[in-house]
């Protein structure tokens, strides 16, 4: 089964507030973008992947995005992350009638495609599925096959907001990569431990990060 992965992108300067005891505010907007990029690169290399559509109205962010080969799709709702996934599955949906679709979060920068492949074929066994984020309350992937509605409900607790919608939770292992998003410091030494793309790896040299 071939996927299209539509990811979210709020617009950078609000990105990643949660970082602020580790990036200040004029580093942040550069570390979400460097996330964005690694997941979008890592998600294109997927195996299962064909199309990255990412949802945003950051001219900076979209301009980089599409150079890496994502299309891009405006947030015309701008009604907050489940309105914008929902929006963007609606118009991908147009013009791949076919596709089964997975939202997927924009803040993975340790990503790696094998490890989404698995994931994806995973979820192509139900017509709903999920991935719960490292912290097991988040929701990392949501996937629905062509002939289901993507739903999302993502936001706080949206492990057991999707699993109450009817998705299958996922229950893998070995597949870290697509578990770590990057909310906080924390969460930032975690994927740099697991190993993170050059972007990331490159802005996060930047800071002083202890422990790195």
């Amino acid at each position: 089964m071939q996927w299209t992965l539509v990811i979210p992108l709020k617009p950078l300067a609000r990105a990643k507030s949660r970082l602020s005891d580790t990036a200040g505010d004029g580093v942040r907007p550069g570390l979400a973008l460097a996330f964005a990029q690694d997941t979008v690169a890592a998600a294109l290399a997927c195996p299962a992947v064909k199309h990255v559509a990412v949802v945003t109205d950051d001219p900076l962010a979209g301009r980089e995005l599409a150079a890496l080969g994502a299309g891009i799709v405006p947030d015309e709702p701008r009604g907050g992350l489940n309105a914008a996934l929902a929006h963007a599955a609606a118009v991908v949906r147009s013009t791949r009638p076919d596709s089964a679709l997975a939202a997927l979060n924009a803040d993975l920068p340790a990503l790696r495609p094998l490890e989404l492949a698995r994931v994806l074929d995973a979820a192509a066994e139900f017509p709903r599925a999920f991935l719960a984020d490292a912290a097991a309350i988040g929701t990392t992937l949501l996937a629905a096959r062509k002939d289901a509605e993507l739903s999302p409900a993502f936001g706080p607790d949206s492990r057991a907001r999707h699993r109450a919608s009817g998705a299958a939770e996922l229950a893998l292992t070995g597949v870290d990569s697509v578990r770590q998003d990057v909310d906080t410091g924390d969460d930032l030494r975690a994927a740099l431990a697991l190993g993170v793309g050059p972007r990331t790896a490159a802005a996060a040299a930047r800071l002083l990060i202890p422990g790195q």
